[in-house]
């Protein structure tokens, strides 16, 4: 007999490592109810993202069912780091076309693995029958006041990006089966992969930037339009070192103008950006002692947009950048 909705949850998506994740003062009443119920400490914001990854638009027709539904989870958790919060839980809306057992349970690893990864509890959900679609809202906390928004950069501040750029977009010209550099050997290309399907939310480093960082995000459109994002909410210019940004060794193996053009509108990185204002420029070595690869890529300037200087001074970067839905379509 096929599996009906409550069977299918109580099969695959109920259970200790699920459920038990996050911080186990932080969930009331989770799976089972009508609705989640948490635990907010006085003197706490909550911050709630949600992400929809759609087949053909955020992952490609060939895919492993875990790597998907890390990818699912991890890019939610990525928002909430780019506010400088921790993540407390998470919910799931699944729309399948059928129930496969077999998908089911190899998807649920990789929900497990992810909630595990980032310390976060499976709180609640649906499922439907339709064309594939992954929904994830993740809720987490912040401490009042000390969220990081946009907003808030100012002339002087250093640009800073959480580590390399490029690697998302390279390793999904991997998982596409791409013309591939031959340089490009086994351990690149699992690396490469792993970082398109199971991207590392900067949560630690999220929790770091809270009260000391002036604005920020997470770059998952590209760099080009994230800053673009961050220097109109800041009213800033933004300018950009093209020889500054951080490479991965396996990101290497391409020609420089592939690396650039990945680095630069690529997304898919998931790594945070922000703006670090003179009083704070200390902490670039705490961080870089701690283990986080923190690099300075410009400056916030007087004026607006994003400038890049590829070699032969600042030019202000015009055109849209980074991936853009209903892009092109007549009405939005």
């Amino acid at each position: 007999m096929p599996l009906g909705e409550f069977e299918l949850i109580d099969r695959f998506f109920r259970g200790v490592a699920l459920e038990g994740a996050g911080e186990p003062s932080a969930v009331i009443l989770g799976i089972g109810d009508d609705a989640a119920l948490l635990n907010i400490k006085p003197g706490q914001q909550l911050v709630i993202s949600t992400d929809s990854l759609v087949q053909g638009t955020h992952f490609p027709d060939e895919y492993s069912p875990d790597d998907l539904a890390y990818r699912a989870v991890a890019v939610a958790v990525s928002d909430i780091a780019a506010m400088a919060g921790r993540p407390l839980a998470f919910t799931l809306a699944l729309t399948l076309p059928e129930v496969n057992e077999s998908w089911l349970a190899r998807f649920a690893a990789g929900l497990t693995a992810a909630a595990r990864d980032f310390e976060i509890s499976l709180v609640g959900g649906d499922t439907t029958r339709g064309p594939l679609n992954i929904g994830v809202t993740v809720l987490g906390r912040i401490r009042r006041g000390q969220e990081m928004r946009r907003q808030g950069a100012r002339p002087g501040d250093l640009l800073c990006v959480g580590g390399p750029l490029g690697d998302g977009a390279a390793g999904l010209s991997v998982v596409l089966g791409e013309s591939l550099p031959s340089s490009l050997d086994e351990a690149d290309r699992a690396y490469l992969v792993k970082r398109f399907w199971r991207p590392q939310a900067q949560c630690g480093l999220g929790l770091e930037l809270a009260r000391v960082a002036s604005a920020g995000l997470d770059v998952s459109d590209g760099l080009l339009a994230d800053a673009g994002h961050l220097a109109r909410e800041s009213a800033v210019a933004l300018h950009i070192v093209g020889a500054a940004l951080p490479c991965s060794p396996a990101l290497k193996r391409w020609p420089e103008a592939q690396r650039l053009e990945w680095m630069l509108t690529g997304g898919d990185d998931y790594v945070l950006l922000f703006t670090l204002p003179p009083a704070s420029y200390e902490r670039l070595d705490v961080w870089r002692s701690a283990g986080w690869p923190v690099s300075v890529i410009g400056k916030a300037m007087p004026g607006e947009g994003v400038w890049l200087d590829a070699g032969k001074g600042p030019e202000r970067f015009d055109r849209r950048a980074g991936y853009q839905h209903f892009q092109g379509t007549k009405d939005v």
